[in-house]
């Protein structure tokens, strides 16, 4: 599914001292599985997941992705595929004040409305949401209970791909091994990428990469 070749993302250009987040990074994914990509901080784990997500643009090098090369879409394109076939789950949970969160998973589902609130129900349900907790705003949930939401609103269209950066940080350990179990199910038929400093969590991964000053030092399978 992805190919990443010779990527760079570099920092600072027109500076002697130049940061390079990825240096001449390669990678290759398949269509499915659950990957954990772990380093230090700094080793650039998240970078790595926001250019292969369009967030962000390389520096050189390509992204292929089901045979498209990413970093020749257009801004049209690049919101296009994150919209139809990317779901994201980040350290801040971004989920709207005002809305409850039932509705924060729902909000940006497609389908007819009673199956689409039935899914996001068994999401929540399955990610330790009581269901008293569903008409509650973020501001009356805590952080690990957004974070929850969160994951749930990620995989609601299905995506072909979930870019999780640091899913579990504000969860306790009980939590976040539900959650990777979850994503685990998941992978079974999609491709899950968790970006994280805790290796414990990365137990049952399909694929381990590991970074270090952004570069790849190990692949594990």
């Amino acid at each position: 599914m992805f190919e990443i070749k010779n990527v760079s993302m570099i920092y600072d250009m027109n500076s002697d001292d130049k940061m390079y987040a990825l240096d001449d990074f390669n990678l290759k994914l398949p269509d499915t599985g659950l990957v954990g990509v772990i380093g230090p901080s700094g080793s650039g784990k998240s970078t790595l997941m926001y250019v292969m997500s369009t967030l962000k643009a390389p520096t050189e090098g390509s992204i292929v992705y089901n045979g498209q090369e990413l970093t020749e879409f257009s801004n049209r394109q690049r919101e296009n595929v994150r919209r139809n076939e990317f779901g994201f789950v980040f350290q801040k949970h971004y989920l709207v004040p005002y809305m409850t969160a039932l509705d924060n998973v729902i909000v940006a589902a497609t389908g007819e409305k009673n199956e689409v609130k039935e899914k996001a129900a068994e999401y929540l349900k399955a990610l330790g949401i009581k269901e008293r907790e569903f008409g509650k705003r973020p501001s009356k949930l805590s952080g690990g209970q957004c974070q929850r939401v969160a994951i749930a609103r990620a995989m609601m269209n299905n995506p072909k791909v979930i870019f999780a950066d640091e899913p579990t940080a504000s969860l306790d350990h009980e939590n976040a091994f539900n959650v990777m179990k979850i994503l685990k199910k998941y992978a079974e038929e999609r491709l899950v990428i968790v970006v994280t400093h805790d290796r414990s969590i990365l137990s049952d991964v399909d694929i381990l990469v590991e970074m270090w000053d952004g570069k790849l030092s190990n692949v594990v399978q």
